[in-house]
């Protein structure tokens, strides 16, 4: 690995090689699972590399094609399963230096792949009154690039679906890692080659995405004297058409007691189960009569707070997703999380009875092919790792889908399948196979098989046919 002849190669580019630095910048979340903070804990680059500009994107990897230097590219590093991590070392491909917007309209925006998405958000909402249809957690700090590149879905999902439905993306700019770099745009089906591939075959330097109309959300916690009764009221907030809901997230006691510190004084007993929501102003009142039909405890309501009151507590979307996980992680070591998806409320039950205390439930409500599911990342309390998968085969053998976040390759954590026309794109688009080597087996194992039948959140390019 010559890396003096890369950098000469890369001229004023900044980089960095300082060993702490270089270490921060090759992490990202993986420590939620214990499989992978054994696995991935001494795994570092040797160098950081800041492109200012998509020109200089391609110096860095036409540099790296004739060197032979693997790149990870990467955003904030806010992923959770080592998707910007160096499993070879080499040179992390820091893109947060990329976040110019390059167009807003009415409808639609497109900006640089390193732009954080809440700066976008604040730039459209300024300029056409718009937002974008989702954003993970992270929202305060993710990228866009590395959301379309590592993401699928988060805030806004019970009314969108996920990154990969068709229309979420309209467009995306990616250069190749080859001897003269290119850049393509790419539409249609064809962004399916890049989205959630973990930058394996390509650099998502642009986006375009679709924008809906701002609003400014007022927070909803809604209390249950059971998980499911919370997970029930849950349910039929996201089937009432009439509202216009952005998140719905139940999750079960002692949970919101115990982990969300600063929303503790709302929460009256620590056996209380909450629905976390989002709602848009004009649908409010509604939501009220749903809470008292279904006798729930209105427990919050972000616009009756006073300003000051309001300022000491973070936006309730910080509660849900994966920062469920992370404040539980905060006071309590010994716990990691799965990926599930529940046909019905009936399999939810079925997992709260047969598991208890070990797995306390939390849902997000989302929109899955049309259809209202429960989408499941419940806490799971750490024993062994023979346990762990013991509770993931019971769950499959009972109809519940997991996408394993205890794996790095595309294809394990099964979120989205690798076929043959997206091998075939990595073969044009990274010859040498040097952007994120190890993340996807189908490129490694020539034996891999693309028809074991295996579920998938996402399928791919399936409606493409096999390449």
């Amino acid at each position: 690995m010559d890396l003096t002849a890369f950098r000469a190669a890369i001229g004023d580019i900044p980089a960095q090689d300082h060993p702490r630095i270089v270490q921060q910048k090759s992490r990202d979340h993986y420590w939620y699972s214990p499989r992978l903070k054994a696995e991935l804990d001494s795994v570092t680059a040797q160098l950081v590399v800041a492109p200012r500009t998509q020109d200089e994107v391609k110096t860095v990897l036409a540099a790296a094609y004739r060197s032979g230097i693997p790149i990870t590219p990467r955003g904030a590093g806010t992923g959770n399963y080592g998707q910007a991590m160096p499993l070879s070392g080499g040179v992390i491909l820091d893109l947060t230096g990329l976040d110019r917007i390059v167009s807003i309209e009415k409808d639609r925006v497109r900006a640089e792949g390193g732009i954080v998405l809440e700066k976008l958000d604040e730039a459209t909402r300024a300029a056409v009154g718009g937002e974008m249809r989702f954003h993970p957690s992270t929202y305060r700090m993710a990228t866009l690039g590395g959301f379309i590149a590592g993401g699928s879905g988060g805030v806004g999902s019970i009314r969108w679906g996920g990154l990969r439905n068709f229309g979420n993306i309209l467009g995306l700019k990616v250069i190749t890692c080859e001897a003269e770099p290119r850049v393509l745009d790419l539409t249609g089906p064809d962004i399916l080659k890049v989205a959630h591939a973990y930058g394996t075959n390509g650099v998502i330097v642009e986006a375009e995405v679709p924008l809906t109309a701002a609003y400014d959300w007022v927070d909803v916690m809604v209390g249950f004297d059971t998980a499911m009764g919370a997970m029930a009221f849950a349910e039929q907030a996201a089937r009432q058409d009439g509202l216009l809901l952005k998140e719905i997230s139940p999750v079960a006691a002692p949970m919101p007691h115990d982990w969300f510190n600063r929303h503790r004084p709302y929460i009256k007993h620590r056996d209380l189960s909450v629905v976390l929501i989002m709602s848009s102003p004009a649908s409010v009142p509604a939501l009220v009569d749903l809470v008292a039909f279904h006798k729930g405890d209105l427990l919050l309501r972000s616009d009756t707070l006073p300003d000051d009151e309001k300022k000491k507590i973070p936006p309730i979307y910080e509660l849900a997703w994966n920062h469920t996980t992370l404040r539980g992680l905060k006071l309590d070591a010994g716990i990691t999380y799965l990926q599930t998806q529940y046909p019905d409320l009936a399999h939810v039950k079925w997992a709260i009875d047969l598991f208890g205390d070990e797995m306390p439930m939390h849902i997000e409500m989302t929109r899955f092919d049309g259809n209202i599911v429960f989408a499941g990342l419940p806490v799971v309390r750490y024993t062994t790792e023979a346990r762990l998968e013991e509770i993931i085969r019971l769950h499959e053998a009972n109809g519940c889908l997991v996408f394993n976040p205890h794996r790095y390759t595309l294809e394990e954590g099964g979120m989205k399948r690798t076929d043959r026309a997206q091998l075939q794109f990595k073969k044009e688009a990274d010859p040498k196979g040097i952007l994120n080597p190890g993340k996807m087996i189908a490129w490694d194992d020539p034996n891999f098989d693309f028809d074991s039948g295996r579920a998938w959140l996402f399928e791919g390019l399936k409606t493409l046919g096999a390449a």
